[in-house]
């Protein structure tokens, strides 16, 4: 089989301690592609918190776990189709598509590893050419409103908050199939996947709550009709549950800006507990989003950014009827749905050409990503449309 190179930004496997790697600027040489792949032009990408988390190597070394000396991560962006296997059937040779990431499915196209992160073999986007398997590309419309920047971010965030809100609202609807969601209330913990599906939220009737900081995601949130909370007024809400038992000081710190917290969000809802919560960050905020969901209320996410292990009052859980979702990313039609849905209702982030970094710019807008400092969807340019 004939090798291709190809300048890209790689990340080589560590020592398995756990100490943090680095992308290194390189030539990268793969194999060409097999029947069922297809060879790439990334033209965008979007800098995702996973892509941190492999460089990091928490909470694990992607390469060593693949068992590859060097890996090509970016598992969210926009590509041109260079050339196609022969059983290739999702796209045509031309076709401008977004990166559909699932890498290893289960028999129901749902993904168990994800291209361009932990399925072995991949490649993602953080190079100049690049080869993905068929099923890990979507066309976006030929004639598009909307520009390529803003389909690079819809790509990952999107397609993931499109899965998770139609199970949301099933699970939800399964007790409450009276109630009217102009009279239910939504909250949201910030970030790029909250953002989307809080506007798809308030798209089916909800009217809902965003936490996040920043005065721009907090006027983007303002713009978009939903109700912004200001997460740097409730900087004590973080919760740990080592030292919430053994150092007062941070437990009364605590307690003060968590009832301070539910007094704001029932002030813009009128007192009332929400029907949804919608929670990407994990153990910080899992005890306060547990205290304001309502009866019959779903709390409900795809991923996580802190804190993976969690813990709850079974039976206080079962007595408010809680449901807890949790899905991860989506199966093909669910993807084919949401940029149909997109194209037709613009359910797409804004994007500034000024905040789009250079191919050559990865290792600052990680640094930058990780200081959150950037918008919700940070977009870098690889190759030339």
């Amino acid at each position: 089989m004939t090798k291709i190179t190809s300048k890209a930004w790689t990340l080589h496997k560590g020592e398995g301690d756990g100490t943090p790697g680095e992308l290194v600027f390189e030539d990268f040489t793969f194999d060409n592609i097999n029947d069922n792949e297809v060879l790439v032009e990334p033209l965008f990408g979007c800098w995702e918190g996973n892509m941190s988390h492999a460089v990091d190597r928490r909470p694990v070394d992607i390469a060593l776990q693949r068992g590859e000396d060097k890996v090509v991560i970016g598992n969210a962006g926009l590509v041109r189709i260079l050339e196609k296997g022969a059983k290739v059937n999702t796209c045509q040779i031309g076709d401008i598509c977004i990166v559909f990431c699932v890498g290893i499915t289960d028999k129901w196209g749902y993904p168990i590893r994800i291209m361009g992160y932990d399925a072995p073999g991949t490649m993602g986007v953080l190079s100049r050419v690049s080869k993905m398997p068929g099923h890990s590309v979507i066309p976006i419309p030929k004639n598009t409103k909307y520009t390529l920047g803003q389909w690079a971010a819809f790509s990952l965030r999107y397609v993931t908050a499109w899965a998770n809100h139609k199970i949301a609202l099933r699970c939800w609807r399964s007790q409450m199939e009276t109630a009217n969601p102009n009279e239910e209330w939504v909250l949201a913990w910030g970030g790029g996947v909250s953002f989307a599906q809080g506007i798809l939220a308030k798209n089916d009737g909800f009217n809902v709550i965003m936490v996040s900081s920043g005065d721009e995601r907090l006027a983007n949130i303002t713009k978009e009709g939903m109700h912004p909370i200001d997460r740097r007024h409730f900087a004590d809400m973080q919760y740990d549950p080592t030292k919430y038992a053994s150092e007062k000081e941070f437990k009364r710190r605590y307690i003060q800006a968590e009832n301070h917290f539910i007094e704001e969000v029932h002030r813009i809802s009128g007192g009332k507990d929400m029907a949804m919560v919608v929670d990407y960050i994990g153990l910080p905020v899992y005890r306060i989003s547990l205290k304001i969901l309502g009866r019959q209320g779903v709390i409900t996410t795809a991923g996580w950014k802190e804190g993976m292990v969690l813990t709850n009052y079974r039976a206080l859980e079962c007595i408010h009827r809680h449901i807890h979702v949790h899905t991860h990313y989506a199966n093909y039609s669910e993807g084919v749905e949401a940029v149909e849905y997109a194209e037709k209702h613009g359910w797409l982030p804004e994007i500034l050409p000024n905040e789009i970094y250079h191919f050559t710019d990865i290792p600052r807008l990680k640094e930058d990503y990780d200081n959150n400092i950037l918008s919700y969807f940070p977009i870098f340019k690889i190759n030339e449309v």
